[in-house]
């Protein structure tokens, strides 16, 4: 109960994934939410979403500020936080964030994407403490699902 505490004294709430469903199979079609391989546990793409529906849509560095694509990051981030509980059942489980992958629907000439995903990368390191630093890649793009302006796929090791 370390990590839940934690997120309360950070007053964080994380999303139910279980009790409301995972959204993003009815939303983005044939998937599931995390796949495991031993003590690796893959999580889907997560996006700012709440209750399914896109916060902050748009692209960064043209519809939207710096700041506002690093609060869609943090977004995102809460809600890996809550992948990760709808994998392991308890987030005390999660040993080390092994790597994220992120993606930043950006304008053309927008090139500070890894500063948006800093949104992601501090949430976890506030939740989870040194743990959660890890490699990470950004990459700036075009388009992503939903309007959304952020995506992350992160791996985690779990604890037995």
């Amino acid at each position: 109960m370390r990590v839940e505490n934690r997120l309360r004294e950070l007053g964080i709430e994380i999303p139910d994934f279980e009790s409301e469903g995972y959204y993003g199979a009815t939303v983005y079609g044939t998937m599931k939410p995390y796949h495991r391989v031993g003590n690796v546990i893959h999580l889907s793409g997560h996006m700012p979403l709440v209750n399914g529906e896109a916060v902050l849509p748009g692209r960064v560095g043209g519809d939207l500020t710096l700041e506002q694509g690093y609060e869609a990051a943090r977004i995102t981030g809460i809600n890996a936080i809550a992948g990760l509980k709808q994998a392991l059942g308890d987030l005390d489980r999660v040993a080390a964030i092994v790597k994220s992958l992120n993606f930043v629907a950006a304008a053309p000439d927008f090139v500070d994407v890894n500063l948006v995903a800093a949104g992601l990368t501090d949430v976890m390191v506030e939740v989870f403490g040194e743990i959660a630093i890890c490699p990470r890649a950004t990459i700036g793009c075009q388009s992503l699902s939903g309007n959304c302006c952020f995506e992350s796929w992160i791996v985690a090791e779990a604890r037995d």
